[in-house]
């Protein structure tokens, strides 16, 4: 209760968890609201926004209508960040967990490991997986988890290295636990409210990956997502810019919005806060 109340005493907290469930909102209301096939003809192509009330948020280049999209694209890009995010954080505290339990050899082999995936920067890793295995919604949800997971395991592994000699852990060893034990039940759950904060920071990255791709034309393109829609704005830019501009803003809305929470639940769960 202690950490509810901190959050909420944040402004920017309590912003960020507001546009966090307009979004929801929207994703959860897309399929009440726009009940056909957002990627469907519904005008004439290029309708201003608010020129048809039809239309409030106007036309794209092929005459499917925009909020339609937006309100669906909710759900692509939510979907995409929770899962590939899911993914990101499962990898990462399983490889940050057992370098930081054991160390010695078995921490040098994933550490190693973890700095050859940090070679390549992630956007351009993430286009040779898509690449080699295609850019449908499901390879490319996976292969954002996969080049996502090394920050998570850092921060993992470091929280473990801190944790594993503390008194509670030394109790359990001297009553027989076994490793598994120690690691699942009494240190990760220790080492996991940070891990959880920067969970956010993890899917709004995966959301600007996405969209990241789909601009390029390297996404599903049988799907109605924010980065396909500024992507297809892109031939008419000089002109017709809002095509672009609006799926750019419920892009920055929803990152801003995730980065706020993600703040909000790390001054909440701040140890040293806690204290005070």
């Amino acid at each position: 209760m202690d950490a509810v109340k901190r959050y909420f005493r944040s402004p920017a907290a309590v912003l960020g968890l507001i546009l966090l469930l307009i979004v929801v909102g929207m994703a959860i209301s897309a399929g009440y609201l726009y009940p056909r096939d957002p990627l469907a003809l519904a005008g004439r192509p290029l309708i201003w926004p608010f020129a048809n009330p039809r239309f409030l948020l106007g036309t794209d280049n092929s005459g499917r209508d925009i909020a339609a999209q937006i309100f669906h694209g909710a759900r692509i890009s939510l979907l995409i960040g929770g899962v590939a995010t899911l993914i990101a954080v499962t990898i990462g505290v399983m490889v940050g967990a057992l370098a930081g339990y054991y160390g010695g050899w078995i921490d040098n082999i994933l550490m190693r490991m973890t700095e050859a995936f940090q070679t390549l920067p992630n956007f351009v890793l993430l286009l040779v997986l898509v690449a080699v295995f295609g850019s449908t919604l499901t390879t490319v949800t996976i292969a954002v988890g996969i080049v996502s997971w090394p920050a998570p395991a850092r921060l993992t592994r470091a929280e473990f290295l801190s944790l594993r000699s503390r008194e509670f852990v030394q109790a359990g060893r001297t009553l027989g636990m076994r490793d598994a034990q120690l690691i699942l039940g009494e240190i990760l759950p220790n080492a996991l409210p940070p891990v959880i904060v920067y969970a956010g920071v993890v899917m709004a990255v995966a959301i600007l990956l996405e969209s990241a791709l789909a601009f390029l034309r390297l996404s599903d393109a049988n799907v109605a997502s924010w980065g396909n829609l500024i992507g297809l704005g892109r031939d008419v830019l000089r002109v017709q810019w809002y095509v672009s501009a609006i799926p750019g803003v419920a892009i920055l809305v929803t990152v801003l919005a995730v980065s706020l929470v993600g703040q909000g639940l790390n001054d909440a769960l701040n140890p040293r806060l806690k204290q005070r």
